[in-house]
């Protein structure tokens, strides 16, 4: 059996030697277990292509990517799958959180018969507005690209060969991982496994990011939003056309009444936002299919250590 491990690094010079150590130590307690380890450089901005060269130069079992501009966590790992050569291969972070010392709990529930197996965390080391938006991100991937209802989700997950080979054809920029494991297969299964706090530092998330990368899964693989966009707006016609009926029965009923501009400059302002912000979204998968066609690079590899 070989493992493969791919790692995207993003501003973790002093903590990835710490997870490649750790992964080291996991595999060397299983006998007749090979592995590899595939580290993505994201553009960083501190060291880490600096230690990753160095650990690929020590360790045979290390290869090392550098992408030529930032192109976000699920690029890198597309970019890191590309690579890989063993039957079962994992995700996991930089920072430390996710515990490679585990690594087997996940390999023993895969060979329970599941193509994709997650890790998820009883009680997570996250702060707050993290866990809260973990928690919108199950429910909206629930409701638009078909995550079952109890599976729970992490970075930290394994999966099949074949699994990896189909989603490495997938060719255009935006790339999200979990959106492309379900369209690939519905065999999921979890296993629990401890959330430990990151080495240092803080999340390379920002609030624009976190939002950024929903909106990115859930129209890159779903016209539910399209759908609920033209419900809006038959539910927006439906009250208008209430609303009209209502005017005029308050005009016949009580015709010294003068009709409130208040009301109807509220309802013009509200019909106005909907119309723009069903724009946009009809506006941001047009503009998915112009970049698709234009054939824009899911990412670029500046330098490799192979």
């Amino acid at each position: 059996m070989k493992l493969s491990f791919v790692i995207p690094c993003y501003r973790s010079e002093n903590t990835i030697e710490t997870v490649v150590q750790e992964i080291r130590d996991t595999v060397a307690t299983r006998t007749g277990t090979d592995y590899e380890i595939i580290l993505v450089n994201d553009c960083s901005p501190d060291g880490v292509w600096q230690v990753i060269k160095r650990l690929a130069a020590e360790d045979s079992h290390i290869r090392g990517i550098c992408l030529a501009k930032n192109f976000g966590q699920h690029c890198a790992l597309m970019a890191g799958y590309a690579q890989t050569t063993g039957d079962y291969v994992i995700s996991l972070d930089d920072d430390g959180q996710t515990p490679a010392s585990e690594t087997f709990k996940l390999v023993d529930k895969l060979e329970e018969g599941y193509d994709v197996v997650y890790g998820y965390y009883e009680h997570s080391a996250q702060h707050l507005f993290r866990r809260f938006g973990t928690w919108v991100n199950k429910k909206m991937a629930e409701n638009i690209i078909g995550q079952p209802k109890t599976l729970r989700t992490t970075s930290f997950f394994i999966m099949r060969k074949f699994i990896v080979e189909e989603i490495v054809r997938y060719p255009h920029p935006f790339a999200y991982i979990s959106g492309l494991v379900f369209r690939a297969t519905k065999n999921l299964g979890n296993v629990e496994v401890q959330h430990r706090r990151r080495i240092e530092g803080e999340s390379g998330y920002t609030i624009a990011g976190l939002i950024g990368l929903w909106i990115n899964g859930f129209t890159a693989f779903s016209v539910k939003p399209l759908r609920a966009a033209t419900f809006i707006g038959i539910l927006c016609a439906l009250v208008g056309f209430g609303a009209g009926i209502f005017v005029v029965y308050q005009k016949f009923m009580h015709p010294e009444v003068p009709v409130g501009y208040t009301s109807m400059l509220a309802t013009l302002l509200f019909v106005g936002g909907m119309i723009m912000l069903l724009l946009g979204l009809i506006g941001e998968y047009v503009g998915r299919i112009y970049i698709s066609i234009n054939q824009s690079p899911q990412y670029v590899v500046r330098e490799r250590t192979f």
